[in-house]
């Protein structure tokens, strides 16, 4: 799972993140630093034919270990609306790619960055804070 990197003459484990916070009209995206311990909004693209290269080549240029894709529910616990497309997404991005793909339960992470900002940045600050959530919960 971790890729190495040697700096000044030292090896140390790279294990960066890739979060999305996937939407029909737009999608954020926030990387980890590369001890996959904080994330950072990344940017915000088009959710349009060119998503799926975008993103590939993303994760090849930052050395991407694992993606990470919110998935939001309803407060029945049943999967929205925008969940249909999201499978599709991600079934589209594993043909694309070789890292795994995992999901994040997410709860109103739009809603929560929307508070600190209220810019076109939102949907790549929501990418963070469910990747944040995502080590948070898998860190031991």
């Amino acid at each position: 799972m971790f890729a190495t990197r040697r700096q000044r003459g030292t090896m140390y484990n790279v294990s960066k993140l890739l979060g999305i916070d996937y939407g029909t009209k737009r999608v954020g995206v926030a990387v980890s630093d590369e001890s996959g311990s904080v994330a950072f909004a990344k940017a915000v693209l088009p959710s349009d034919r060119t998503l799926i290269p975008t993103l590939t080549k993303l994760i090849a240029k930052e050395n991407v270990v694992r993606v990470v894709v919110g998935e939001s529910k309803n407060k029945d616990g049943h999967d929205n609306a925008v969940m249909k497309h999201t499978h599709q997404f991600v079934a589209d991005l594993e043909r694309s790619v070789t890292v795994p793909i995992s999901y994040e339960p997410e709860f109103y992470s739009s809603v929560e960055a929307r508070r600190d900002s209220d810019d076109k940045f939102v949907d790549a600050k929501a990418a963070a804070i469910i990747l944040n959530s995502f080590i948070e919960r898998t860190k031991k």
